[in-house]
C-alpha cells in the first residue's frame, strides 16, 4: 500500500518486515518495526458500526457494498459465507516490532540468492519491465526489490484467506475506519471475478498477491498486463509488475532520477547537518567533502539529504527526492533503506562499505535513553526501544547540546552523559 495504506504491517513474507501498511503487509522473518508506525488503536467508526452482532454487521456491510454498486446476489453470496478468524485478531494484537540495524537487516535481505533471483526475473519478465518504465517511468531493478522484499518473488504471498481477514479487520474496533473500505473493494473485486471469498489467501490484514497490495489500491492502480481481462497479483507476474508500477508512480515517482547512492564522507563535518528532511544540493554536499563510493555523483543542482544508518563510521548515502516513495510504500527507515539499497544492487551498484559502526544499544538500553529524552521535553513517541524517527531526531539534538558528533546515532556514550 502506498502508505495510507502501508501503515499496516506485513505478516507472512519471507525476509521482509512485518509490518508496513495497514497492518497486514506480510513480510516474515524479520518482524518488521513498522509495526510502530501503525494506525491509531483508538476504535473508530468506519462508515457503519463496528462490533456487535456479527449478522447486524454483514447486514450493514451488504446494504453499504450494494449502495456502492456491488450487485446485491454477489454480496449476498460472499457474506454468507464469512467467518471471523481469531487468529487475524491474534497476528494484529501482537505484533511484533523491528529492532535490527539497517546492516543486520539488508545483509540478510539484499543477499546473493535475492539478488541473483532478482536479476534473472529482470532477464525473464524483460518486455514487461520494458513497459513498465516506457508507461509509468520507473525502472526494473525499482520494481523487482520491493517485489523481492515482499514475497520473495511470488514465493511466500500469505496463507490467511482474504475476505474473512478483511471481515474480521472490518467488524473489530481497532481500526474499522481503514478495513471496512477494503472489505467493500474486496465485495467489487468478486463481483469482477478477481478475487475468490473461499480460496483467495493472502497476508493477515488483506494484502493479496506478489506485491501485497490491498483491495482498494489493486482497483484503483491493477494493470491487465497479460491481456486476460483479470487484474490477478497472485498469479501473473505481469499483472503484480504492471500494477506495482502504476502504483509507484501515483506515489510521485520522478522518471529519470536516482533514489540513493552510497558515498564516502570525510572524517569531521557538520554531522548536525544530516538526516532526513535536512537537504542541500548534490554540489553542497560535494563542498563538505562527500564524495561517490562508485561512479559519479548525480546532477550538482539535484536536492539530496546525506543519511547514517548506523551513525558517521558506519554506511553513509546520499538520498534523493524518490527515496521519498520508498517512505510511503514503507515508513520503516531500516526496510526503507533496504529497499532502496536493494534496487541500487540490482541496477549494478557493488556492495556496499559497512564500516566500523559504534555499538549501538540495547532494547532495555534504547528505553532508557527514550525515558531520558523524554524527560528532557523531546517527543519519541512510544517507549519501546525502537530508534525511530523521533528518537534519532532527539538523539541529534542532544549529541549537539552536549558537544558530541551529531549523527543521530545512540550510543553508551551518549546514555552515560543524559
Amino acid at each position: 500500500m502506498p502508505f495510507s495504506r502501508r501503515l499496516i504491517s506485513k505478516c507472512s513474507l519471507p525476509l521482509t518486515l512485518a509490518s508496513r501498511r495497514p497492518a497486514g503487509r506480510n513480510t516474515g522473518l524479520l518482524v518488521a518495526g513498522l509495526s510502530a508506525l501503525l494506525l491509531s488503536s483508538a476504535p473508530v467508526e468506519a462508515n457503519g458500526p463496528c462490533g456487535g452482532d456479527f449478522k447486524a454487521f454483514l447486514d450493514g456491510v451488504k446494504a453499504e457494498a450494494v449502495a456502492d454498486g456491488v450487485p446485491a446476489p454477489v454480496a449476498e453470496k460472499a457474506l454468507a459465507q464469512a467467518r471471523l478468524d481469531k487468529q487475524v485478531i491474534s497476528r494484529d494484537r501482537g505484533q511484533g516490532v523491528f529492532r535490527q540495524t539497517f546492516l543486520e537487516f539488508s545483509d540478510r535481505s539484499v543477499s546473493s540468492a535475492r539478488l541473483k533471483h532478482g536479476a534473472n526475473n529482470m532477464a525473464k519478465f524483460a518486455r514487461v519491465f520494458e513497459r513498465a518504465e516506457k508507461d509509468y517511468g520507473v525502472p526494473a531493478p525499482v520494481i523487482t526489490a520491493f517485489w523481492g522484499l515482499e514475497t520473495d518473488f511470488g514465493a511466500v504471498q500469505g496463507d490467511f484467506n482474504t475476505f474473512n481477514a478483511l471481515v474480521t479487520l472490518a467488524h473489530d474496533c481497532r481500526r474499522p475506519q481503514l478495513f471496512r473500505p477494503q472489505l467493500i473493494a474486496a465485495l467489487h473485486m468478486i463481483a469482477h471475478g478477481d478475487l475468490d471469498p473461499a480460496t483467495t489467501t493472502g497476508a493477515w490484514a488483506g494484502e493479496i498477491g506478489q506485491v501485497q497490495m490491498l483491495p482498494e489500491d489493486i482497483i484503483r492502480y491493477g494493470v491487465d498486463g497479460d491481456g486476460d481481462g483479470h487484474v490477478t497479483l497472485k498469479t501473473s507476474s505481469a499483472d503484480a509488475i504492471l500494477t506495482a508500477a502504476n502504483f509507484i508512480r501515483a506515489l510521485g515517482w520522478r522518471k529519470g532520477e536516482p533514489w540513493l547512492m552510497e558515498v564516502a564522507v570525510p572524517a569531521e563535518m557538520p554531522w548536525a547537518e544530516t538526516g532526513l528532511g535536512r537537504e542541500k544540493t548534490v554540489d553542497g554536499w560535494a563542498r563538505l567533502g562527500v564524495t561517490a563510493r562508485s561512479g559519479a555523483l548525480p546532477a550538482a543542482t539535484l536536492p539530496a539529504s546525506l543519511i547514517l544508518p548506523q551513525g558517521r563510521k558506519g554506511p553513509a548515502f546520499l538520498v534523493f527526492p524518490n527515496f521519498s516513495i520508498y517512505l510511503r510504500w514503507n515508513q520503516s527507515f531500516v526496510y526503507t533503506t533496504s529497499a532502496a539499497y536493494f534496487a541500487t544492487r540490482l541496477a549494478g551498484a557493488p556492495k556496499l562499505t559497512p564500516g566500523s559502526p559504534e555499538t549501538g544499544l540495547s532494547v532495555d538500553e534504547m528505553k532508557a535513553l527514550q525515558k531520558k529524552l523524554a524527560a528532557l521535553g523531546h517527543d519519541v513517541g512510544k517507549v519501546d526501544g525502537i530508534l525511530g524517527s523521533g528518537t534519532r531526531q532527539a538523539v541529534q539534538a542532544e549529541q549537539s547540546r552536549l558537544g558530541l558528533p551529531a549523527d543521530g546515532w545512540p550510543t553508551a556514550a551518549l546514555l552515560g552523559r543524559l
